[in-house]
């Protein structure tokens, strides 16, 4: 992992671009007399997204019921608890959920319903996947993971042929690895590369605030029905796994529709570290939307479907980018600028899959000396 703030921005003709479009955004709200946080619509889906979790674990808990139906409530778990990172954690992470920070503060620890930790992910999504979007080596998102390859700058193995069959089971364990060893890996790699930069006793207390959280998860969600309520070992892990698996595959999924499609540019910063572009244009060419006009999918992925306005955006609550994506795309087209979006979200899911499927095919050259090797 590079240095935090290696890699800087070029100014060029276009950087009246984000100035401009920066005003028109402001003026709609000002105009409009309205906030750029979130209003009385996030509260209501942030309220339906908890309960949807709780309830069926409290039922779990509480009614003796056959093992089909407790796999099917830890299922509609998984599907809220998948929400709950994209409509609400999300925002509240980047301060978008509310005008009042508390609120933010407590709103952005339903991440820990995930397992997670709060400080790591502020620093691989705030810092370092906004600020360095789809630039290897600095954004983690696109970073080669185990047997997967997402940027077209890492080495190819073998194996990356098949990456768009195997991507499903490694989705799937994403919240998994998540609960259990990421928070520690990450935390080691940001002391190591000092992208933590506070002192000593500061990280100390981060790292045992990881430890406590995790206890305290898996104390509550699988001690609890198991140990103290005394529910079956085998159904009450069959349904925590489950509900990993539909979050995960989810949360996966649907952050990859936006960097990791066909159209979506992976810039190298030259020998002085620079990005030939400025951010707002990098932001525009590393990122695309989907499914704009679906109010289901927008509703439920928190707004994820318009990363082009999140990524320049990220301050404002997504339950306003249906109203400025226009803007942006208006502005953009003005300036010349590329707009990319997948008007369905199987169109999304198709691109992401081929751009899969080709960054683990060979190039010519390859494929001549591999048919070299079995001649």
């Amino acid at each position: 992992m590079s240095e935090i703030g290696s890699v800087k921005w070029k100014k060029k003709d276009l950087e009246h671009f984000f100035p401009t479009l920066k005003k028109r955004v402001d003026g709609y709200f000002s105009g409009n007399k309205i906030k750029k946080q979130g209003n009385r619509k996030l509260y209501i889906k942030a309220f339906a997204l908890l309960t949807i979790y709780l309830t069926p674990f409290i039922l779990i808990l509480t009614i003796q019921l056959p093992v089909f139906a407790q796999l099917l409530l830890w299922s509609l778990m998984g599907f809220a608890l998948a929400g709950i990172g994209m409509s609400v954690m999300h925002d509240a992470n980047h301060g978008a959920f509310s005008k009042n920070k508390t609120l933010n503060y407590f709103m952005g620890h339903t991440l820990n319903l995930l397992g997670g930790s709060v400080c790591n992910w502020k620093m691989q999504h705030n810092v370092l996947h906004h600020t360095y979007t789809n630039i290897a080596n600095m954004d983690e998102d696109i970073d080669d993971k185990l047997l997967m390859r997402f940027c077209p700058h890492s080495e190819r193995k073998g194996y990356h042929r098949f990456q768009f069959i195997y991507v499903v089971f490694f989705y799937s364990i994403l919240t998994l690895y998540w609960v259990t060893f990421k928070d520690f890996v990450q935390f080691i790699q940001y002391r190591k590369h000092q992208t933590f930069c506070e002192e000593k006793k500061s990280n100390v207390r981060k790292f045992i605030q990881i430890i406590s959280l995790k206890a305290v998860y898996f104390f509550i969600i699988l001690y609890l029905p198991i140990g103290i309520v005394g529910l079956p070992v085998g159904a009450t892990i069959g349904g925590f796994l489950i509900m990993q698996a539909i979050a995960g595959f989810i949360l996966a999924l649907v952050f990859q529709l936006a960097h990791t499609v066909e159209g979506t540019s992976h810039p190298l910063p030259n020998s002085e570290g620079i990005i030939e572009n400025d951010w707002a244009i990098h932001q525009l060419q590393t990122t695309a939307n989907f499914a704009r006009k679906s109010r289901w999918i927008s509703w439920y992925v928190g707004g994820l479907n318009f990363q082009v306005e999140h990524h320049l955006f990220p301050y404002i609550s997504h339950v306003h980018y249906p109203h400025i994506a226009e803007i942006v795309k208006e502005t953009a087209e003005e300036f010349g600028v590329p707009y990319l979006e997948n008007q369905t979200f199987m169109n999304a899911v198709n691109s992401h899959f081929t751009f899969l499927y080709q960054l683990g095919k060979p190039c010519p050259v390859e494929e001549e000396e591999e048919e070299a090797i079995r001649a």
